[in-house]
């Protein structure tokens, strides 16, 4: 067969794979990496020439913007997931990042370990949750590496396709194919493997590459993905259940209150202007039953921020395209930049709560969860986010008398809705699952808070206490 015949032959196949895709909800993420002048950019442009480029995106990794270095590493990676049924094709990764960095000595030898383990967990995260991964690395010799990089450099239309980066990267060579074996060995798995190709002919390249995610593809849809739940590797701080928390007694007079309030939010004032000095950032979430008295908490601790360092997210039901994504999407999307604050109106515990007990995901999906959250927090923590989680806990007669005043009362009746009622009839289902989630993803980097709210005045004290706390422990 004809080279020319070949081509057609995969680009048409390719081309073809996209409808597969699409019918089965399968989101695909190529990665291409290599060599500087292993020739991954020209590759890509042939593979993607004849598909249909209203289901794929091409993302170039090799330029960190600013903005993008005040969110943690991950990030900029995981906003780029594509939906179910496409393609996200990534021109450069990861791997390129963080080997880089550790070569260059701005990464030391821990936290260059640490990143590295957070991309095995999220590339197992990604193809746990039904995502199709695959990587390809394009190697060339350090002769022929040279060769290619002079001849880019001889005329002046192609000398701009050489950076500082390449040079560096040919002149210290060995090292760099060091670390790089190390970092192939360590990220490569059965349901993650790397490709290794050897880039000397690019037509062949091309040829690979293309065979490569069509028998990929073919496998993922003849034989789905079954993933394990794995074990929490994270020391847990052991926490009550929630039947044992005293509610009784756990009140503030109205002049107490009043007091402690505004000597609190001054207090935390004044710590917002030291955290956003300081580019720290600080994540808040809340979780609680219905009519718990959460939106009033979160707006006595929004009233002490500056409100160009903070945004307070509300979070409902996730919209079409957040349900065609990893559930952890949307919160990526979601996180502060460095010095400014987060909070949460509901957060990623859904996956083990409403969407557990709706059915809205499988039992092996929200049972994986919590491994997966603990891994995330554990991500924004390292990066050096203060991450605070608040349990907002009232009893079941509290919760009715305040059910029932919302629906007797115009002005408070949208607070009421007929879901709120329905998920009242499954208090000991929550409960259950409730206690199951906290005493799993209380871990020491990132512990459960329990705000006693049958009295909202001392819930709200209560909170601002631990949130001038914890910001000053780190301060």
């Amino acid at each position: 067969m004809s080279g020319s015949r070949e081509k057609e032959i995969y680009r048409n196949e390719l081309a073809g794979r996209q409808q597969v895709i699409k019918n089965e909800g399968l989101p695909v993420i190529v990665i291409l990496e290599g060599w500087s002048a292993s020739g991954k950019g020209s590759a890509l442009g042939s593979i993607i020439k004849f598909m249909d480029p209203r289901f794929f995106r091409v993302y170039n990794m090799d330029v960190i913007s600013e903005e993008e270095k005040r969110y943690p590493f991950l990030y900029r990676h995981a906003v780029r997931m594509p939906m179910k049924g496409q393609f996200s094709f990534f021109d450069g990764s990861m791997m390129d990042e963080v080997t880089y960095g550790y070569l260059t000595g701005e990464l030391d030898r821990k936290e260059y370990d640490r990143r590295v383990e957070s991309i095995i967990h999220y590339e197992r995260s990604l193809r746990d949750n039904g995502y199709l991964v695959v990587k390809f690395f394009l190697e060339v010799s350090e002769k022929e590496q040279k060769k290619r990089i002079d001849k880019l450099l001889e005329s002046k239309n192609t000398r701009w396709r050489v950076n500082k980066k390449d040079l560096w990267q040919n002149e210290h060579y060995k090292k760099c194919k060091k670390v790089y074996e190390e970092y192939l060995k360590r990220t490569d798995s059965e349901i993650c493997p790397w490709h290794r190709i050897k880039a000397d002919d690019r037509d062949q390249v091309e040829a690979i590459i293309a065979n490569t995610i069509i028998a990929e593809i073919d496998k993922a849809v003849r034989n789905p993905y079954k993933p394990a739940v794995p074990e929490n590797p994270y020391p847990l701080v052991k926490m009550p259940k929630l039947a044992k928390i005293k509610l009784k007694g756990k009140t503030l007079t109205d002049a107490e209150y009043r007091k402690q309030l505004k000597k609190l939010q001054k207090e935390l004032a004044d710590l917002h202007n030291r955290i956003y000095r300081k580019k720290i950032p600080v994540i808040i979430a809340y979780e609680g039953w219905d009519a718990a008295g959460k939106g009033g908490n979160i707006k006595r601790v929004a009233a002490a921020l500056d409100p160009r360092g903070y945004e307070v997210f509300p979070i409902a039901s996730p919209s079409a395209e957040e349900k065609n994504r990893h559930f952890l999407w949307r919160f990526y999307n979601r996180l502060p930049k460095t010095g400014h604050i987060a909070i949460f109106d509901r957060t990623w515990y859904g996956r083990v709560m409403v969407e557990r007990l709706e059915g809205y995901c499988s039992e092996n999906d929200w049972k994986r969860a919590y491994n997966e959250i603990n891994e995330f927090e554990k991500d924004l923590t390292d990066w050096g986010a203060i991450v605070i989680k608040f349990w907002v806990q009232i009893d079941k007669d509290t919760q009715l008398e305040r059910f029932t005043l919302r629906q007797n009362t115009p002005e408070k009746q949208w607070k009421i809705t007929e879901e709120d009622w329905r998920n009242r009839e499954k208090w000991d289902l929550y409960e259950k699952a409730v206690n199951e989630m906290i005493a799993k993803t209380s871990t020491e980097f990132a512990p459960w808070f329990v705000l006693e709210s049958n009295d909202k005045k001392y819930a709200r004290i209560k909170a601002l206490e631990i949130i001038i706390e914890e910001i000053k422990k780190r301060l």
